[in-house]
């Protein structure tokens, strides 16, 4: 580790034993022959190691933080107060199931309502990203020491860089037109997807992520990562929550420009 890198709080630490876990278990099933994919109510796919991921973290969290509540995406809620912890056992996990490597865990810790933890776990990358509020944004490549994340500079819409996630969430969320001009009013645009868009972000290299259709699960450990780099992160609207049903985050001096171009 470099020297300037400072020691993790017992909050931070647990959530990187927990990304840990999440590794050990997810990464062997990863365009695993055998891998079992249903389909949940809402259509979207689930996979044998989402369940299992999700079960072994929730079990280390009941044993080790018995008096934080729990929301995951497969299992949903448990406990109530102060403190929460949020998980995505696979975010994208379409990408999991047909063996791209574009996939994470999400692990998030939830103080007064407000993400003050977050870790992305990518072991099919070889990469981690993780912040705590005022310890700054970090990254790691398997073998590698930590490195501080920095947003990027960029400061007019013509020179930035946008990942949109999907046509088809714009579509249904009514904002298509928003999109299509806002593609034509930046640099570059590309749908990375998922978890990595937000992780490229807080790295400077991409400026802006927008997308729709999400829930807490797909966001919560995001928040801190993306602040703490020296980003912004709000919903499409511009409002200061993460569970609102959209998000954006930005570099920090596009945000307003962003929030106005795609205001519904």
């Amino acid at each position: 580790m470099t020297a300037e890198y400072p020691a993790p709080s017992p909050d931070l630490a647990f959530a990187l034993e927990l990304a840990d876990l999440a590794d050990a278990v997810s990464l062997p099933r990863f365009r695993a022959a055998d891998l079992r994919v249903d389909t949940k109510p809402d259509r979207t796919h689930v996979t044998d190691a989402d369940l299992a991921v999700e079960r072994r973290l929730r079990e280390r969290i009941e044993a080790e933080r018995p008096g934080d509540g729990f929301f995951g995406e497969e299992s949903g809620g448990a406990g109530t107060g102060e403190r929460r912890w949020i998980l995505d056992p696979i975010d994208g996990t379409a990408n999991f199931l047909r063996g791209v490597p574009n996939w994470a865990t999400l692990i998030a810790l939830e103080v007064d309502g407000a993400p003050t933890v977050g870790v992305v776990s990518a072991p099919a990358f070889g990469a981690r990203w993780w912040a705590e509020t005022g310890g700054g944004a970090w990254g790691q490549e398997r073998g590698a020491d930590p490195r501080r994340l920095r947003v990027s500079g960029v400061a007019g819409l013509s020179d930035a860089s946008l990942s949109f996630q999907s046509i088809g969430q714009w579509r249904d969320a009514g904002r298509l037109p928003q999109l299509l001009d806002l593609a034509e009013r930046v640099w570059r645009d590309r749908a990375y997807g998922d978890s990595w868009s937000y992780m490229l972000l807080a790295e400077g290299l991409l400026d802006i992520v927008a997308e729709f259709d999400v829930k807490a699960y797909d966001l919560a450990a995001h928040v801190p990562i993306v602040r703490e780099a020296g980003g912004s992160f709000t919903d499409a609207e511009g409002n200061e929550s993460a569970w609102n049903g959209s998000a954006l985050a930005t570099n920090g001096l596009l945000h307003a420009s962003v929030v106005k171009a795609i205001a519904g």
